[in-house]
């Protein structure tokens, strides 16, 4: 029965696709298609328990008159039948009522929406650009992704479960009164008048104060979240009282707003219980007064008692439930900031896989300036012939990085173009285009999962032995085999922690050297892939590099020049233009920029002067 109702949702079924409005009506209305059709039962099971509820109270004061009405001889004589198809309703048909509003409440609704919100925003997160997440904080990223399904979810689930519940009651209860005497339902409707207004101010504020404090709640998890992931820098820079400032300023403003909430929650209390005070002492003294005048019976003052007694005990929760509903709005909202921003690089309509037949790329008056006018690229054409390996070189902010960052289009260039045996990187989808480009990095962080996880990322289908002959022509395999983590797996099995922390340097560069050999695409982007290694080590690598580089077209940067002496061709960049061009030999006989920086190296790398 459980998994009938949990199943009736698919919270992770396609849908939802494109930019998430960034309104909050609109927002949840995105979230609501496929529960829209449940919902409709959710409300009218709410509506038949809180009648039920009414009822119930209300027959109450019809067993005492009928108690006040009779004698204890032949009060279940006259009214035994009656009395048993009431025990029978209560006993049977309210807990099924009950049981149904409640199986979807929970088993359709709060059991899958949170789910597909976070879902649908993670998924939506990871299509944005890499300057998108060097832009924000990944704690406070992840934050709002993770806030903002229990937000919408329980937002969702308490206006079923309490404001339509309570709005049917209280509705049905100045109906039961209003059947008693008119002048019963008086006070009551003029309460909820007040009580609506009151709660219409408060909500208000509340809303306002909400999305403060829950921002400053992300604020403190991104700078948390910061400091852990680059722990070692600040161990090594004796950074804990720096950390501990720079945490406890945001702690404090998180304080702040956190006081300036529960401010109004205690303004909140004493209002609510001056106007429950106000109803109580209305409805109870209306009826006492009307039962001292002969206009009502000591039954009907006791439902109208029960009523409102519940009534007063009700209304701290709705008024509760109502403050939450606005502190989630608050929460929502600060939320969308990340989750409701357009992608800033999209496939055009109509992109296609990229098909690749000899793997020729031209780079045709390339531009790019990251939107400041100046720096990056400027006017660069350049075109590597099929199966040519071409070395970049220059100095740190020339442009090297740039261009291989455009290639895999992780920015789109200002001008120019790029082409792949002919097609424009921008015309064909992301996923061919990267799916047919193995690039290592300098900083080649890794997942935090086992090692088989990190190599297999670019290719999962490869075999066992696919993969640990990979490892062994990257010189991986033998240290692989001798890691353990803190949980006892061992091997290729063995977790390498946040980024690979637990592996060094020169073994984190071993496994993504490895992994991009296992994913064996036709082009090759090495962005300093041997700078983290040691001599021993990189001597040995550099050997299955080259050969891994046969029949591939091959883009590598590189500081330390040696390695790239035996490349086809060697591109001299500086100040985002291409100087020089040509072999090693050539270069060095031009007597021109390569050759100075020949002269200048310093144990193989390249000098900043």
């Amino acid at each position: 029965m459980f998994r009938f109702f949990e199943n009736l949702v698919d919270p992770f079924a396609s849908g939802g696709t494109g930019t998430p409005p960034a309104t909050l009506w609109a927002f949840f209305k995105s979230q609501f298609g496929p529960f829209r059709k449940w919902m409709i039962w959710m409300g009218l099971t709410g509506i038949v328990v809180a009648l039920i509820e009414t009822g119930v109270i209300f027959y109450t004061g019809r067993v005492v008159d009928l108690m006040n009405m009779s004698t204890p001889e032949n009060f279940w004589g006259t009214h035994g039948v009656e009395l048993l198809f009431a025990a029978v309703f209560i006993i049977v048909f309210r807990p099924l009522a009950i049981t149904l509003n409640r199986f979807l409440l929970e088993q359709t609704l709060a059991g899958n929406m949170q789910e597909q919100v976070r879902w649908r925003a993670h998924r939506h997160m990871l299509g944005q650009s890499l300057g998108f997440f060097q832009n924000d904080f990944a704690g406070r990223l992840s934050n709002r992704v993770m806030q903002l399904g229990p937000a919408v979810e329980d937002s969702t689930y308490m206006f079923f479960e309490a404001i339509f519940y309570a709005t049917t009651y209280v509705l049905s209860a100045m109906v039961i009164l209003g059947q008693v005497d008119a002048r019963l339902a008086l006070p009551l409707g003029i309460w909820l008048v007040f009580y609506i207004l009151y709660v219409r101010y408060i909500a208000k504020r509340v809303s306002v104060a909400s999305e403060k404090w829950s921002d400053a709640r992300s604020l403190v998890t991104g700078r948390i979240v910061d400091a852990y992931a680059n722990i070692e820098s600040v161990k090594l820079f004796s950074q804990g009282s720096g950390e501990e400032r720079y945490a406890l300023s945001s702690l404090k403003r998180l304080r702040l707003r956190f006081q300036r909430f529960l401010r109004l929650m205690t303004e909140l209390s004493f209002g609510l219980n001056l106007l429950n005070g106000v109803l109580i002492v209305g409805v109870l003294g209306s009826a006492v007064w009307l039962w001292s005048v002969g206009e009502v019976s000591v039954g009907e003052v006791a439902a109208a008692s029960a009523l409102v007694i519940r009534l007063n005990g009700m209304s701290g929760w709705i008024m509760w439930v109502t403050i939450r509903l606005f502190e989630h709005m608050g929460v929502i909202r600060e939320g969308l900031r990340s989750i409701a921003v357009p992608h800033e690089l999209t496939d055009v309509d109509g992109a296609r896989d990229l098909v690749m037949t000899e793997g020729k790329i031209v780079f045709d008056g390339l531009t790019h300036h990251y939107g400041k006018g100046t720096g990056g690229l400027e006017d660069v054409s350049l075109t590597v012939h099929p199966g040519e390996k071409v070395g970049l070189v220059g100095r740190s902010g020339a442009g090297k990085s740039s261009l291989v960052n455009l290639l895999m289009r992780f920015r789109d260039p200002e001008g120019g173009r790029i082409l792949i045996d002919g097609q424009g990187v921008n015309e064909v989808t992301q996923d061919s285009l990267r799916a047919q480009i193995g690039m290592v990095t300098q900083d080649s962080s890794l997942l935090h999962r086992s090692v088989r996880a990190n190599l297999l990322y670019g290719r999962p289908d490869a075999t066992e032995d696919q993969m640990i002959a990979a490892a062994r022509r990257a010189e991986a395999h033998d240290f692989i085999q001798t890691l353990e983590d803190p949980q006892g797996r061992r091997g290729y099995d063995a977790h390498v922690g946040e980024r690979g922390v637990k592996l060094s340097g020169g073994q984190r560069q071993r496994v993504a050297i490895a992994r991009v050999m296992l994913k064996d695409a036709p082009i090759l982007v090495l962005d300093e892939a041997t700078s983290a290694l040691d001599s021993e080590v990189e001597a040995a690598i550099q050997k299955t590099l080259y050969g891994m580089m046969e029949g591939k077209t091959v883009i590598a940067i590189a500081h330390r020049l040696s390695t790239i002496a035996q490349m086809d061709r060697i591109v001299v960049l500086d100040e985002g233009q291409i100087i020089e061009s040509g072999s090693h030999d050539e270069l060095l006989a031009q007597g021109g920029i390569y050759a100075g920086l020949w002269e200048r190296q310093s144990g193989g790398f390249l000098a900043e002067v």
